[in-house]
């Protein structure tokens, strides 16, 4: 089994392109849910539906979030009656928050509501969200105190940040699975994901960093910082906020208790040399997801880094009928 773990469009590529080169079968993803809000009245899980869409082929090319040739007919009418519009929902991908909106009202709770979209798209691999309680990733900023989604999306992530806080934490348990898919995995990869609101989230449920800190199973982290900016995003100033450098010293700093392979692009190679040591192996190669054969050649460069052998995903990833 390879685990994942992920948020954000850098983790959606990459579990984009290990979908092209593991049998799904073998690919279990543990997504981050801090980024999670209500919108409408629907429960959005945006970092899920990133990926259930990836494993699909439905993810957004140009966007990177939502589902591909969406319209935004309702958002428009919905701005019309004056209704709040600054985070945009596709007309398709609202069928998604419907259903699931819907699952939850019922009773069931997140981690069986993702296993059942999930299987209405045909998916094979396993998508766990990181806990069924909730936690929210908030931000103490120059302008006061906001969620997530709020930072990211309505203020487009240009405010100083103070502190990121993941309320709810620490009564918050795994969801179902996951310590056990940590435990019985042949590799575990951080996806290329912002350090502090993408995997921080994730690492801050009570249990799931300890479980990475006790398998003797290699670990992996594709770096999400390149030449020492982020590839997208604001993981670069959210990492010095935390007293990290913007580098790829700075990921191998808030992965250090358990990191054993560090992958960066080419262009770090300089400091990956410097990097390298007794406890951690810092490999270099072209990181950029510019196309469907750089997702699956990292995919595959990763697996090799953590000494799996890839076998060939019968058919690629599943495609959906919508």
């Amino acid at each position: 089994m390879i685990v994942v773990f992920t948020g954000g469009t850098g983790g959606a590529k990459l579990v984009h392109g290990l979908a092209q080169v593991v049998a799904p079968e073998r690919l279990t993803v543990i997504v981050n849910t801090g980024d999670d809000l209500e919108w409408w009245g629907l429960h959005v899980s945006p970092d899920v539906d990133s990926i259930l869409y990836a494993l699909v082929g439905l993810l957004s090319r140009d966007r990177g979030w939502g589902m591909d040739s969406d319209s935004f007919r309702c958002l428009e009418r919905m701005q019309q009656l004056g209704q709040p519009s600054w985070f945009a929902l596709g007309d398709l991908d609202l069928a998604t928050h419907l259903t699931r909106t819907a699952m939850l009202r019922a009773g069931k709770s997140l981690s069986p509501a993702t296993a059942e979209l999930a299987a209405k798209l045909r998916i094979r691999a396993r998508v766990l969200p990181m806990s069924d309680d909730p936690v929210t990733t908030v931000l103490d900023t120059a302008r006061g105190t906001l969620k997530f989604q709020e930072y990211f999306v309505r203020e487009r992530h240009q405010i100083e940040v103070h502190r990121v806080r993941f309320e709810g934490a620490h009564r918050a348990r795994p969801a179902p699975g996951v310590i056990e898919s940590i435990a019985a995995a042949e590799a575990v990869i951080l996806a290329p994901s912002n350090p502090v609101t993408s995997i921080g989230p994730i690492l801050a449920v009570p249990g799931i960093r300890d479980a990475l800190r006790q398998i003797k199973t290699t670990i992996a982290a594709v770096s999400p910082i390149v030449g020492g900016a982020a590839v997208s995003g604001p993981a670069g100033e959210l990492m010095k906020m935390m007293g990290w450098p913007s580098t790829i010293a700075g990921v191998a700093k808030a992965y250090e208790d358990f990191l054993d392979v560090l992958i960066a692009d080419r262009a770090d190679e300089p400091e990956a040399a410097r990097l390298r040591g007794e406890n951690l192996q810092v490999l270099c190669t072209n990181t950029i997801m510019s196309s469907p054969a750089a997702k699956r050649e990292l995919a595959q460069f990763v697996l090799e880094a953590c000494g799996v052998m890839s076998g060939a995903a019968p058919g690629g990833y599943a495609q959906a009928k919508v």
